[in-house]
């Protein structure tokens, strides 16, 4: 299906899972969950975000690649790199532990960012998130996410084949705790 006839059918599909009404029934189909998985071809990412920027300009907009830059700097890059070393075959503890400077834990503070401003967040660049450790479904499970008032809609690079969504077209990946809009 060509980008543009594709792109408009699964942003209408967003624009109605977010229509107030439909709040109870996205809990249902995400199990409880409250986020909307938006998923989309890798190579065509950049199309995805600057139309959900025009089409959404009021929605609060965290990109996952200044988080990790900033997570990275809070900690200083030498110290940075020599924590990464150390634990380099188990990136979950590098990257998503309790510290406030953690980059999974600046995520969950900039989706409570979103939710005192009373907007809905877009997480967009996800892609990023390969290889720390970090999985849509942590994101999805976390406390300040499930119990938002606004459900949390994140932009995925993926693919959906036989069933099974692929992040980055490649990686298992979970949507239980969320409406996937395919």
């Amino acid at each position: 299906m060509p980008f543009l006839t594709e792109h408009k059918r699964k942003f209408d599909d967003l624009r109605a899972a977010l229509e107030q009404g439909n709040r109870s029934q996205l809990k249902r189909e995400a199990n409880g969950g409250n986020t909307i998985l938006f998923s989309y071809k890798p190579e065509e990412e950049q199309l995805y975000i600057n139309k959900a920027l025009e089409l959404f300009p009021e929605h609060y907009l965290i990109d996952i690649s200044e988080i990790i830059v900033k997570a990275i700097d809070a900690v200083g890059l030498n110290e940075f790199k020599e924590y990464y070393t150390d634990f380099i075959n188990t990136p979950d503890q590098v990257f998503k532990n309790d510290d406030p400077s953690s980059f999974f834990m600046i995520i969950i503070e900039e989706i409570q960012k979103a939710a005192d401003s009373g907007k809905m967040p877009f997480i967009i660049r996800t892609g990023v998130l390969f290889g720390t450790g970090v999985d849509n479904v942590n994101i999805m499970e976390n406390n300040a996410v499930m119990n938002s008032k606004h459900p949390v809609v994140i932009f995925y690079p993926s693919s959906y084949q036989q069933d099974n969504l692929l992040f980055l077209n490649f990686k298992q990946a979970s949507k239980y705790r969320c409406k996937l809009i395919k």
